[in-house]
């Protein structure tokens, strides 16, 4: 039997969201939620695909999701399914909103802090659920623990058509953007969590670029201490060198060189960290509509 569980995904956004460019709330007409970042909301009726079902950046308004899992842990079969208030599978990936207003983002996790089994989004499934990653059909694990909550912000994609002139020129890697969640608290595998993000950094791997967000859940005591990177690396010292390193060095002992960074090999700040958000939304909104090729990419 499948084990289901109810987390918090949003509150109070039954009403409003936030218009990121205009930095500012905006009323929502009745019906037509919206959980584009900016600009980019449009109805779910506008869009109509060529597919079995019509897509667009409309997202889940429920203060609630369920999470049911399926399959045994640590194994082929399991998945972590999404479910809305009336139990129908709905995507992490597209149909939670990025943004809830006010600076505070959405961001869903895949890898519990001090695990290492390696956990993300199936981006090629219907409905995206959360599966353990595999290589050669065995199931994928870090040499090592993660520190930190680690996972992904919906409604985001690093497009692998980009060329990004700030990082050597490096093409997004086809993913959702990466987030490092530096808070006190293990959380498990799907809970979304508000967050604030402090920090960016762009990670080179095999010459793809893959960009992590470090960031903090609202909800962590030491949350209203830290709105920058100057922040963190005054009261989280050393993290921010420890994230570095860590994702710089974690597939060396498979034999496999080290990851770079880019951007001076430091991370950039709270701006720059919301420029790439503002970025990558705009991809994925690009994405859904089907104005870039999604290739084997699920849209619902």
């Amino acid at each position: 039997m499948a084990a289901t569980r109810v987390i918090t995904a949003a509150t109070a956004v039954t009403q409003t969201t936030s218009c990121f460019l205009a930095k500012r709330a905006f009323a929502l007409p009745a019906k037509r939620p919206c959980g584009g970042f900016g600009a980019l909301c449009f109805s779910r009726r506008a869009l109509v695909l060529k597919s079995k079902r019509p897509f667009s950046c409309s997202a889940i308004y429920n203060p609630q999701v369920k999470v049911q899992e399926e399959g045994p842990p640590e194994s082929l079969d399991y998945r972590v399914f999404f479910l809305d208030g009336s139990g129908k599978k709905v995507s992490p990936w597209h149909d939670i909103p990025l943004t809830i207003g006010d600076g505070v983002f959405n961001f869903i996790v895949e890898i519990p802090k001090e695990s290492k089994a390696k956990m993300e989004v199936a981006t090629d499934e219907d409905f995206t659920p959360i599966k353990q990653d595999t290589k050669k059909g065995k199931l994928r694990y870090y040499p090592y623990n993660i520190n930190w909550n680690y996972g992904l912000l919906p409604q985001t994609w690093e497009d692998p058509s980009h060329a990004n002139a700030e990082v050597e020129g490096c093409f997004g890697d086809n993913d959702p953007v990466d987030v490092v969640e530096i808070g006190e608290t293990q959380r498990k595998i799907g809970d979304v969590l508000k967050i604030k993000p402090l920090a960016a950094l762009a990670m080179i791997d095999e010459g793809e670029l893959d960009w992590k967000i470090v960031a903090i859940s609202l909800d962590d005591p030491k949350a209203h201490l830290v709105n920058d990177v100057e922040d963190v690396e005054k009261h989280f010292p050393g993290t921010l060198t420890a994230i570095r390193d860590w994702f710089r060095d974690y597939k060396i002992p498979d034999g496999k060189p080290a990851n770079r960074f880019g951007l001076g090999d430091k991370p950039a700040n709270k701006e720059y960290a919301l420029k790439i958000i503002q970025e990558t939304n705009e991809s994925w909104a690009k994405l859904v509509k089907r104005t870039v090729d999604a290739g084997e990419l699920s849209l619902y």
